[in-house]
């Protein structure tokens, strides 16, 4: 893959020429069927002139018939619109204390430096009570969510979870009685299959584009996240439905009008459609929004093991007799692999019967197990097939459902300051924002990386610890009729001071 080339985390979506295309299609095919017929009654007796199969016995007419699909999918895909605040309006104190901190910033006065930018992506409908699936890209950074209707009608969203690395996330509108797309079978999908894909690109309503399946289990090489070593998970329907920018999030669809994966990405050097585009599948959907909504976190299950895929000169140096599948370059200690039995120098051939030809198809199939579970994993031992039974665990080494806690229900990261730190921000006393969770309660207050807060709730804080502190004491010693909220007093880098109140309730 050339470095100029471009993944424009899109969507996906059904032309109206598209549309045109296929049925022109379908009246040719019909039209030549009906002229061979006619030449074979012209023949009279001479029928070996003329051989053909009807069109009624190969099926293409019906198999390309996508109008019911269309119907089914379009009021179920909605336009998710994403606000964001660039500059909070600054407020300057006439607190004293605050000016301590601060310095004399003109007692009183108000000076807007408020700007609003907008993005656009779309959604799916998947219960008739509100809850949508999207692109996690769709909705960082938000401020505030807003979801369209393909019949125009707009609701507030608030976000259920995220997951960066599937690029997955789970809104909720308060509505009832919505469409709904019903959850298919991504595993059935074969090389060549006919699917749609239903967006809103360029801020339209609900637009249908046609593919084919062109590819399983693709990787596209988007990276490392950002907040970690953890590799995004990349296991992509490839199709050749066309996509274009507001797609991101849409539904892609068999022709029996069943979500068969989430439009994410194209390769392009433009940033528009340039013939590929990439879905996650409804396998691993199905199983992050599950999670989502149970938990607000995933349940990610993993082998234990540093991998390497097969290759000529991997053969070659160790010798390996299966030239296909993932080699096993190390087994941690106490890992689901190191207690089943799995050894360095194993290839892993199949898991659960799926073969494993490379490592976006181990991914996708780990993605859709939950710690606890069982899968059954063959290898390649020195030319020998061995099975072994793996009771998956979490990155912890262990089986238990992860749920956030006490702080971590913050969805923050924090980082103390050093004296040299504390100087450049201007500050004697405070702790870095490092990180801000999409979802979590600093996210939806409004609070940004590199934020330094000062205070909590007229408390001081110059560490995590202290911030800890001032939590615990805030949710835990309250009246029942007490919603808790953390009044933050900060400065971003910029020298800019600002007020967040940080609502605990939710």
């Amino acid at each position: 893959m050339k470095t100029k080339q471009m993944l424009g985390l899109l969507g996906a979506m059904f032309l109206v020429s598209g549309l045109t295309a296929t049925m022109t299609y379908k009246v040719m095919e019909k039209r030549t069927v009906q002229e061979l017929a006619d030449g074979l009654a012209a023949n009279d007796g001479n029928s070996h002139l003329v051989q053909f199969t009807p069109a009624v016995s190969r099926g293409s007419v019906t198999d390309n018939d996508f109008t019911q699909a269309a119907e089914k999918t379009v009021n179920a895909v909605v336009g998710v619109r994403n606000r964001q605040m660039v500059q909070q309006q600054q407020y300057q104190s006439m607190d004293p204390f605050f000016d301590f901190f601060f310095g004399n910033r003109g007692y009183g006065q108000q000076q807007p430096q408020q700007k609003a930018r907008e993005g656009y992506g779309s959604g799916v409908i998947i219960s008739a009570d509100g809850y949508i699936v999207t692109n996690n890209h769709v909705i960082a950074n938000a401020d505030q969510l807003t979801v369209t209707l393909n019949d125009q009608r707009e609701f507030e969203a608030t976000l259920v979870g995220t997951d960066p690395t599937t690029d997955i996330a789970l809104l909720k509108v308060d509505a009832k009685d919505l469409p709904t797309i019903a959850f298919g079978e991504s595993d059935n999908l074969k090389v060549g299959e006919w699917v749609l894909a239903v967006g809103n690109p360029f801020m339209l309503t609900s637009t249908v584009t046609a593919g084919i399946v062109s590819a399983k289990a693709r990787q596209i090489g988007m990276g490392q996240r950002s907040s970690g070593n953890q590799m995004n998970i990349e296991s992509f329907i490839q199709t050749d439905a066309a996509v274009n920018p507001g797609n991101s999030g849409g539904a892609l669809v068999n022709t029996a009008g069943e979500l068969v994966g989430i439009n994410t990405a194209i390769y392009s050097e433009t940033g528009n459609y340039a013939g590929y585009s990439f879905a996650v599948p409804s396998s691993i959907v199905n199983k992050v929004v599950a999670d989502l909504r149970q938990y607000g976190q995933v349940q990610r299950a993993v082998l234990g093991i540093r991998i390497q895929e097969i290759n000529p000169e991997l053969v070659e140096k160790e010798e390996l007799k299966e030239s296909e599948g993932i080699y096993v370059a190390e087994v941690m200690d106490n890992g689901a692999a190191a207690d089943a039995g799995i050894k360095k120098g194993d290839v892993i051939t199949s898991i659960d019967k799926v073969r494993i030809k490379n490592f976006g198809v181990l991914q996708g199939e780990l993605a859709r197990h939950t710690p606890g579970e069982k899968v059954q994993v063959t290898v390649d031992r020195k030319g020998k097939n061995e099975t072994f039974t793996v009771t998956l665990k979490n990155s912890d080494g262990n089986t238990e459902m992860r749920t956030k806690k006490g702080i971590d229900a913050l969805g923050v990261k924090f980082e103390n300051l050093s004296a040299k730190d504390l100087q450049k921000y201007g500050v004697r006393k405070g702790v870095l924002v490092k990180s801000v969770e999409q979802g979590g309660a600093f996210a939806r207050a409004g609070v940004h990386e590199k934020f330094v807060i000062v205070k909590i709730n007229d408390v001081v804080v110059s560490s995590d610890k202290e911030i800890e502190k001032v939590y615990n004491d805030l949710t835990t010693n309250r009246s029942a009729d007490q919603d808790p909220v953390m009044f933050i007093v900060g400065v971003y880098p910029n020298g800019r001071a600002a007020y967040y109140a940080v609502d605990l309730s939710k």
